[in-house]
């Protein structure tokens, strides 16, 4: 990634005022250590840290710091000793005591002159209480990388209280409570508060296991709306807010993936009719408006075509016809089976796109000698047949993206398609229906036994 003169000297800048690294990486989002100190090399006008002046000793806390940019972050040790006026060799010395003997090995030496004033006791417990302090840092740091799957420059003072109720409860055995609530910035009351939660009995327990069942047996694919639909349906008095928390504390998420669909047009075969429907797709009864296109779903095993009539009444799926090849045969015969469904008073409008199969001069002939009459949307113009494309999308975000299909062959995709069609008339509830599906919504109206 190239970054521009005006970001360079920002981060330099920042470096300059701050002296810290991480503090540039952190508060920016750029670039890396490496990069940093090119930087500082490449452009020394916009940057010159001046060196630090150091004493003749330092503490324990500051050499732990320098051993930790040099040799677990990967500062360069020149750039490092530069920075804080100390040689290389002495971070190396540092580096090699810390190994052999560990951190105390870091601290001041006694002064062993008879005339030197000694280290008092509470200079010692001071060092011993920010060791421990820095340790506490270290662990509560991995717990939250480990446990919580947080990213390692997260910030812990911005967790959530329960994240932060997790990671004393691991901890609080190894430190004390107040210095853990004190350094993740939570109350004792507030860590009590989510403990008891934590802790508590899951009153949801029943409803929970409910609803994983309503949402398999729904073929994957019902969001918290429709589940919530089926729960009212059942009598349960419950908040749509709580379904939507279950279901996202489940992972009951719907699979989705698009895919580039099947274009029936093959140009100007006959004369196109007049778009009879103008996107009006609503109707008073059944078989008054129809609406028809055709899709296609491709598999390791082959393609599979589906061509569906659907009436624009509640959205039902009227008849249908399945097979592997995107013929006249495939959209005719579709078109017989829907024309013996009427009754002899009922003659619909019958919309289609501009593709091939409504042009032919065997559905032309079908449509008349039935008394249909025809329509057809505007050449490439998709949301003259939304209705239908919707029906599509729907069909293919809850049956066919986001499963695995390679063990199919096209007998047993056929049927598993024709299977999903039959479940979306009976059982498939719809919101725009009440909450019930195309089927049971027309027994409502007494329309169908």
């Amino acid at each position: 990634m190239r970054y521009t003169k005006e970001q360079i000297a920002t981060a330099l800048l920042l470096f300059q005022a701050t002296g810290s690294p991480e503090t540039v990486i952190r508060t920016l989002g750029y670039p890396s250590n490496p990069m940093l100190y090119k930087w500082r090399e490449q452009y020394p006008a916009y940057c010159a840290v001046p060196k630090q002046r150091h004493f003749k000793h330092t503490s324990a806390d500051f050499k732990l710091n320098v051993i930790r940019r040099c040799f677990v972050d990967g500062e360069s040790v020149q750039l490092v000793s530069d920075e804080i006026g100390y040689t290389p060799s002495s971070i190396y010395g540092w580096y090699r005591r810390y190994q052999a003997k560990g951190s105390l090995s870091l601290m001041k030496k006694p002064d062993t002159k008879p005339s030197a004033a000694k280290e008092s006791p509470d200079d010692l417990e001071a060092i011993k209480a920010q060791m421990l302090d820095m340790q506490m840092e270290i662990d509560i740091l991995k717990e939250t990388i480990n446990i919580l799957k947080k990213d390692p420059g997260v910030d812990q003072t911005s967790l959530r209280n329960r994240e932060k109720a997790v990671i004393i409860d691991i901890l609080k055995y190894k430190y004390s409570l107040p210095s853990l609530c004190n350094k993740l910035r939570i109350s004792k009351s507030s860590y009590y508060y989510q403990e008891k939660v934590l802790h508590a009995v899951d009153k949801y327990l029943a409803l929970r296991k409910h609803i994983i069942e309503l949402f398999h047996q729904n073929r994957d694919i019902y969001g918290y709306r429709k589940i919530y639909s089926l729960l009212c349906n059942e009598g349960k008095t419950l908040s749509e807010k709580v379904v939507r928390r279950i279901m996202k504390e489940e992972c009951l998420c719907v699979k989705t993936k698009r895919k580039r669909k099947y274009n029936s047009y093959k140009g100007e075969i006959t004369p196109a009719v007049k778009n009879l429907v103008d996107r009006d797709f609503h109707a008073d009864s059944p078989n008054q408006k129809w609406l028809t296109d055709i899709t296609e779903f491709s598999i390791k095993a082959g393609k599979i075509y589906l061509s569906p009539i659907i009436d624009c009444l509640d959205g039902m799926p009227v008849t249908w016809t399945i097979g592997t090849s995107p013929n006249a045969e495939l959209a005719n015969a579709m078109l017989r089976n829907a024309i013996a469904k009427l009754s002899p008073d009922e003659k619909p409008i019958l919309h289609s796109d501009r593709g091939c199969h409504y042009r032919w001069p065997e559905w032309i002939k079908i449509t008349e000698e039935a008394g249909l009459t025809r329509s057809m949307s505007k050449k490439g113009c998709s949301p003259d047949n939304s209705a239908c494309e919707g029906f599509f999308g729907h069909l293919k975000i809850e049956m066919f993206y986001g499963h695995n299909w390679d063990d199919y062959n096209i007998d047993q995709f056929i049927t598993e398609l024709d299977s999903y069609m039959v479940w979306y008339c009976e059982d498939r509830i719809k919101s725009t229906l009440g909450g019930v599906s195309p089927l049971k919504y027309r027994r409502r109206l007494g329309l169908a036994v």
